[in-house]
């Protein structure tokens, strides 16, 4: 037979499952509550990890700010996860026992002491009240504050969702460039011009980490790297990276325009929102389709045969 009559005797694969059903469910979290929470948890803990810095360097417009938004925005995480979980009562049952092989229970038990940390510690400074209190408080929720802003991306890569669970060891990395790049944001645009320096080099350590490691992920993880690229998820993750560049680049103006310092603070804290809803919109269309559980475990099995 001639090469031009030979033709391929296998059709090409399908990956389907039992009558078209998903392998996976989806994340049965909700939208917008859980991309809002994640984004509002990692900007409270930089920012409260700025004022405890910015105390102890005497910038106190720097640390007020830090103080006031890790308060914000820890209280409206708070916010954010008891609506998606339906009632108060629910939040209040996940404090009941810590268990530490479980990031659900260590991540609640991350989130309500910060809340509160940062509560005394802005309302404190604020009120002039129990002020040796509030300062303890503070400095409890700058060294809590690196926790706040990767404990969420353990909880999503230790779901079964094929691009985040296969992303385990990138997602906190990313979540801790964005969380840092949102802090950065906000004290930008709040902060005295003549104090924010170090706000500066803090956002573009973010903004570097976090355009690494977004190449990674869509990239260096095989099939299931594809939802990062395609779709919607595609589309904010773009935007990310974009405003993520634009900030950083802004940023070096900011010590001598305020117009440059607004303008970049508002590019970091919009690009932490599209970063917190690209990935969450990735992980929701890579349990939709089969090919993303199927491949990866093919994959594996080769290997180990």
């Amino acid at each position: 037979m001639s090469p031009r009559a030979e033709r391929t005797m296998v059709d090409p694969v399908e990956f389907t499952s039992y009558y078209g059903r998903p392998i996976l469910k989806e994340p049965a979290w909700k939208q917008p509550d859980v991309p809002l929470y994640l984004f509002l948890g990692g900007a409270a803990g930089s920012s409260a990890t700025i004022a405890s810095l910015a105390g102890l360097t005497g910038r106190p417009g720097l640390a007020r700010v830090g103080r006031l938004v890790a308060a914000a925005g820890a209280g409206a995480s708070v916010v954010a996860l008891i609506h998606d979980l339906g009632r108060p009562a629910r939040f209040l049952h996940m404090l009941r026992v810590l268990k530490p092989t479980s990031p659900l229970s260590v991540g609640s038990w991350i989130l309500a002491p910060f809340s509160g940390l940062a509560a005394a510690s802005a309302g404190s400074a604020e009120t002039g009240l129990l002020r040796p209190i509030g300062k303890l408080a503070g400095a409890a929720a700058g060294v809590a504050g690196p926790a706040m802003c990767t404990y969420t991306a353990v909880l999503l890569a230790d779901t079964a969702t094929p691009s985040w669970h296969e992303a385990r060891g990138h997602l906190p990395f990313l979540f801790a460039g964005s969380a840092l790049t949102s802090g950065a944001g906000a004290a930008l645009i709040a902060a005295p011009r003549d104090e924010i320096g170090p706000v500066v080099s803090a956002g573009l350590v973010g903004a570097a980490a976090e355009l690494v490691v977004a190449r990674q992920l869509e990239h260096g993880l095989g099939v299931v790297s594809e939802p990062y690229r395609l779709g919607r998820a595609g589309k904010l993750l773009k935007a990310a990276r974009g405003l993520t560049a634009a900030g950083a680049a802004l940023s070096l103006g900011a010590r001598r325009s305020k117009v440059a310092a607004v303008a970049s603070g508002a590019a970091y804290l919009a690009a932490g929102l599209c970063t917190r809803f690209g990935v969450y919109q990735a992980g929701v269309a890579s349990a939709k389709d089969p090919k993303y559980v199927v491949v990866p475990q093919r994959e594996r099995m080769a290997e180990r045969g």
